[in-house]
């Protein structure tokens, strides 16, 4: 293992800097040459490539976002932009590849890896939280509290006003960000892909509140929800409840920015680590997770298949606290 390629793909998430970081200086430490390539899956077709060395990566650590640009590629879904990106392999003379990145990204590696042989080792990088094998993906802590931070000021107005907010938070298809954000801000009712929540319930959860004389609420609900997101809800609350006034906020994008949690820093360096010395043991076609604190590869094929559940614990004190 002479030369390593590293991409970042898919959606950025805080922590990406800081896993681009860590495998850069694991390459360096053990005298390995480490090329970056820019723009995902579209760069590594393209030949968008440059040597990274440690001044390459200096002063990233906390920067959010992602250095080396992010892409999804259409043409790297096709068998004719997978064979252009394994002969700009060939002539970079890349032995590895490292991709950081979710579900899209891993499942591009994996394909990649079987029909052209090249190692690759995933670290996952999504604020979603949803790739099995990883205890944490990089970005989901620094994720959810930003939507905390978000929620308890969104709190202040709904208590001046004794309104009632649905506050849609991001996570595609999976309620980790939702539920671990409702336990930490003491939201009435979290709407989960996961646990399906009707609107009947829902209002049987904000009346019992009334009867306690609770004024304003915020409930939290994930993009996936069933019922269709945060605007959806209000409008069928509304018809049927008109208790409060209410008030809908979409925290978007707010979500994926900003400088990383010191936890996804230290997880992003771990895995950056992990990666390196995993394609260098002669790991591949796997991802580099952190499970018990301990480092754990999963293949890739089975990070993307398994459905990653979510804590049943927290699911059940969500619903004791939310009286």
């Amino acid at each position: 293992m002479k030369k390593i390629g590293v991409l970042t793909s898919g959606g950025d998430a805080p922590g990406m800097n800081a896993a681009i970081r860590a495998v850069v200086r694991a390459c360096v430490y053990k005298d390995i040459e480490c090329v970056g390539i820019f723009k995902g899956y579209d760069g590594l077709i393209n030949g968008d490539f440059k040597k990274l060395n440690v001044r390459s990566v200096a002063k990233i650590l906390g920067r959010g976002g992602t250095i080396l640009k992010s892409a999804r590629s259409d043409e790297f879904r096709t068998k004719e932009g997978r064979k252009q990106a394994f002969e700009a392999c060939q002539k970079q003379g890349i032995d590895g590849l490292i991709t950081i990145g979710g579900n899209g990204t891993f499942t591009g590696a994996k394909i990649f890896h079987e029909e052209y042989g090249i190692p690759v080792v995933g670290i996952p990088g999504t604020i979603d939280n949803d790739l099995y094998g990883s205890d944490n993906t990089i970005g989901y802590d620094t994720a959810t509290n930003t939507v905390v931070e978000a929620i308890d000021k969104i709190r202040d107005t709904a208590n001046s006003h004794n309104r009632l907010f649905f506050v849609e938070v991001m996570g595609r298809d999976a309620g980790f960000i939702a539920l671990r954000a409702g336990i930490a801000t003491g939201a009435i009712a979290v709407m989960l892909p996961e646990e399906e929540l009707s609107i009947d319930e829902l209002i049987a959860i904000l009346e019992k509140g009334a009867e306690s004389n609770k004024t304003s609420s915020i409930v939290i609900v994930a993009e996936g929800d069933a019922n269709g997101g945060a605007y959806e809800v209000a409008k069928k609350v509304n018809a049927k409840y008109a208790q409060y006034e209410t008030r809908v906020t979409v925290l978007g994008h707010i979500q994926r920015g900003g400088s990383p949690s010191a936890w996804d820093r230290v997880l992003a360096s771990r895995l950056g680590v992990a990666a390196v010395e995993g394609l260098v043991a002669g790991e591949t076609n796997s991802m580099a997770g952190l499970v018990n604190d301990q480092i754990k590869y999963t293949p890739l094929e089975t990070s993307i298949s398994m459905k990653f559940q979510l804590n049943k614990e927290e699911l059940r004190i969500a619903k004791i606290l939310s009286i």
